[in-house]
């Protein structure tokens, strides 16, 4: 009875940290990362291309507006809607098991770049 109660309490202090390592999940993208120019920025083709990027691989999770449905964070307002452009391409690559997003590494990097360009528009037109 005790090894139980002490292989809850493990697993009680486990999913604990596993939810807050999950919630830092901004707190954990590199500064260099951050700091991530995209190429593609201002350019009207690569927004377009990046809508339609975004309703096929997010827009089930995100809204096809970055509006977010159930779990899944809207991108457009606050507190999402002053990252970087380097920081969201770092999301994108890696992605967050923790809150149900996966990576889009197998994106080509272009591809991602495209999807950051049109969630920075939709932001820009809010």
């Amino acid at each position: 009875m005790k090894y139980r109660a002490l292989i809850l309490i493990v697993l009680v202090f486990a999913f604990d940290a596993l939810a807050g390592e999950a919630k830092s999940l901004l707190k954990r993208v590199p500064a260099k990362a951050k700091a991530r120019i995209n190429p593609m920025a201002d350019s009207p083709d690569a927004s377009r291309a990046g809508r339609k990027l975004f309703v096929r691989e997010c827009g089930g999770c995100h809204g096809p507006h970055g509006e977010g449905i159930g779990k899944a964070p809207a991108l457009v307002s606050a507190p999402l809607s002053g990252l970087s452009d380097g920081t969201l391409f770092w999301v994108l690559r890696n992605g967050s098991l923790w809150r149900g997003m996966p990576s889009f590494a197998h994106l080509p990097e272009p591809e991602r770049w495209q999807i950051v360009t049109y969630v920075q528009s939709l932001r820009s037109n809010n």
